[in-house]
């Protein structure tokens, strides 16, 4: 490419060819490639907890239990809850792909918008990206859920899961009710995602703009208001739940929307929030030309910060939140029987397998989570290409640009597992404490120290994978490619 061909915002997204009116730029696989795992993670996951409940209704024996239809109602009820909260990520992370998605296709819409296009029309041409995206992923995850069933009902009698002799059901109708919400939830996070593309206006063709600077973000009015609005009103419902604890355990109710207004308030006001918290690990990287760079990135542009970090961020809350509901629940719940030891060990076993599966049910979110910091990541090396190549022409080796990618992803994996194991500690003390304040009063929480380190553990692995791709794709970078591009 020579220094006089036409600019762009991202290399991976071509300059247009005189498109038609209400056309909307093109996207590469690579750009999508989250959406498709995560709207398949997360059907693969409704539909096996749904096909799971069946299979598991199916098991008991009707004639010696009673009841088998509220068994099957109190798991769907349950399901549905990890569902929801598997649903509550993937919108999150979707919607921040196609947040970097747009930013990186900033110039381009401008140009769209140049020769005519609205705002309105390329908007709804990018949310039918994410609703096409969205049904090929819900579709692959509904096969890989069949075929998991398949195996597990075909196979389960011999290996001693299931009783033999039973006709366990393949299909259940909520099923594909679970595949039209993870589409729809995927389409309505890429319109959510791209309402950036409002504020493109066709002047910005002319710049090299992709996202906003800090001054502009703090500038986004409305949606810090909002974000304040809700954790406001979450603030209130968290005290008023701990009030209504001391007398009963419906205070459990309250908190959970406490809790929810409240981490979402977080999550649309991180702009705001997650660089005083990147500002604060920052220091620790801020040795040296590299780090000291490293350092400043990760600020200098909070919406881009903020979108690689919140769903960690989320993952690592919501894991430590049921670790430390649990553990909470267990210390409270064991102080009540200290004098029959034989209840002792009925609790503790009992609460050890209600722990491992809510541990796991919750942690497939917290993997949607990773992808989403993964790809968010990468992206945004993808759309940096002027700026990497400009620091190679001004004399950075190609070893100090990769540890300056390194940097700023230990840098935001350390900001949110810091953030998120605050937040998972707090959401999950005040969880046990609705429930059984009534009973015991006011307790510290107990922290599972083994689970916080796996935590940390695994949010160290996200950070190398995160960035190995990004660190050699940013060595690549040529110092001609910085003239190249406007």
């Amino acid at each position: 490419m020579s220094a006089s061909a036409p600019a762009y915002a991202a290399p991976s997204t071509p300059a247009p060819r005189r498109p038609a009116r209400g056309a909307a730029p093109g996207s590469g696989l690579r750009e999508h490639a989250a959406t498709v795992v995560v709207s398949a993670l997360s059907t693969l996951f409704a539909v096996t907890l749904i096909l799971v409940t069946g299979v598991l209704t199916a098991a008991l024996d009707a004639d010696l239990v009673e009841g088998s239809g509220t068994f099957r109602m109190m798991l769907l009820i349950v399901s549905f809850v990890f569902i929801v909260i598997a649903l509550y990520v993937g919108a999150i992370v979707t919607a921040n792909t196609f947040a970097t998605i747009i930013a990186g296709r900033t110039r381009t819409i401008a140009l769209y918008r140049l020769v005519g296009s609205t705002s309105a029309r390329i908007r709804s041409r990018v949310a039918a990206e994410g609703l096409l995206m969205g049904t090929i992923g819900a579709v692959i995850g509904f096969a890989l859920a069949e075929g998991l069933v398949f195996v597990i009902t075909a196979f389960g009698p011999d290996w001693g899961w299931l009783p033999a002799g039973r006709e366990y059901p393949l299909f259940d109708p909520l099923a594909i009710v679970a595949v039209v919400i993870v589409a729809i939830t995927t389409w309505a996070a890429a319109w959510a995602g791209s309402r950036r593309v409002a504020a493109v206006s066709p002047i910005a063709a002319t710049g090299a703009a992709v996202e906003l600077r800090a001054e502009d973000a703090r500038g986004r009015t409305a949606r810090t208001v909002w974000a304040w609005i809700l954790l406001g009103i979450g603030a209130a419902l968290i005290a008023l739940g701990l009030f209504m604890s001391i007398v009963s355990p419906l205070a459990l109710l309250v908190s959970f929307f406490g809790g929810l207004f409240s981490f979402t308030g977080i999550a649309v006001g991180a702009h705001v929030i997650m660089p005083p918290v990147l500002r604060l690990t920052g220091k620790l990287i801020d040795r040296g030309p590299t780090g000291s760079l490293a350092a400043a990135n990760a600020v200098r542009f909070p919406e881009r910060s903020a979108r690689s970090t919140i769903g960690l961020v989320i993952g690592v809350t919501l894991v430590t939140m049921f670790a430390v509901a649990m553990e909470s629940y267990r210390t409270m719940t064991l102080a009540a029987f200290d004098n029959d030891p034989a209840m002792e060990a009925i609790l503790t076993e009992t609460l050890n397998i209600t722990t491992a599966i809510f541990t796991g049910l919750v942690g497939f979110s917290a993997v949607i989570a990773a992808v989403g910091m993964v790809n968010t990541l990468s992206l945004s090396v993808l759309q940096r290409t002027r700026e990497l190549g400009l620091l190679r022409a001004l004399g950075f080796t190609g070893s100090q640009v990769r540890r300056m990618v390194l940097a700023e992803s230990a840098q935001m994996t350390l900001a949110a597992l810091g953030f998120g194991l605050v937040l998972g500690v707090f959401y999950g003390w005040i969880a046990a404490q609705s429930l059984l304040g009534s009973q015991v009063g006011f307790t510290a929480p107990s922290i599972p120290w083994v689970l916080v380190a796996g935590v940390v553990v695994f949010g160290i692995l996200l950070a190398m994978i995160a960035a190995a791709a990004p660190a050699r794709r940013a060595v690549r970078v040529s110092p001609v490619t910085a003239l190249a591009i406007d």
